[in-house]
């Protein structure tokens, strides 16, 4: 009688994945180090930004949530359809940026924009777009990141930096209620995205430096 598998034995077929699907034309190299710090700032920018949707959401009705969510499962469903072509390091790179330049529009626009119906929408639809790629970039992630221990500093980064961010803002909040006389709800929000703008430029920065380009002369 065979004895049972464990989960150490599946790391290095988990780790041959993940060198065929990265190492398939791929133009771009990996920092681990700097995909830590990336995800630690996107973690960060979660925890301090959560509570504010309550507020910019206010104005939409709940059908728009109803017929969110069907958009959302349609497009999951046809994003997992792509995999076999999405399964790279170029790929990852591009849709994690392209998702980041998404949620920077809307912090930018909730600075610009009275928050009404319509910048609630476009935020809501951003982020509905940009959760669209959550489940292929999850899963491209575990195979990217092969060893057991450097998923464990990832997930620790993410869940401390997490939890930072909604102690910060709570922070944040009592400070712009008791001390700067900043008592309405759509003013704190404001206030504070003031500070998001810069975590998510810096959240860029760091995924842009998590997956560069090699130099002509084998230097990244």
């Amino acid at each position: 009688m065979s004895p049972m598998p464990t989960g150490r034995a599946l790391l290095p077929e988990r780790a041959w994945t993940s060198e065929v699907h990265s190492a398939t034309s791929s133009l771009r190299t990996f920092s681990f180090s700097w995909f830590v710090a990336y995800k630690f700032l996107n973690s960060l920018f979660m925890g301090l930004s959560i509570g504010s949707v309550f507020t910019l959401y206010a104005p939409l009705s709940p059908a728009t949530f109803s017929a969110g969510g069907i958009g959302l499962a349609l497009a999951t469903l046809l994003i997992a359809t792509q995999y076999h072509r999405l399964f790279n390091r170029d790929w990852f790179f591009r849709l994690s940026f392209f998702v980041e330049c998404i949620i920077l529009m809307g912090v930018i626009a909730v600075l610009l924009l009275p928050i009404d119906q319509q910048l609630a929408m476009f935020v809501y639809l951003g982020y509905q777009l940009s959760f669209a790629f959550g489940g292929y970039l999850v899963r491209y992630e575990t195979l990217l990141i092969a060893r057991d221990q450097d998923l464990k500093t990832l997930d620790v980064a993410k869940q401390a930096a997490y939890l930072v961010g909604m102690g910060l803002a709570w922070v944040i909040y009592q400070v712009l209620e008791s001390y700067w006389s900043v008592s309405t709800a759509d003013g704190q929000v404001r206030s504070l995205y003031q500070a998001l703008v810069m975590v998510e430029i810096a959240v860029l920065y760091a995924l842009a430096r998590s997956f560069p380009r090699p130099a002509k002369n084998g230097k990244v």
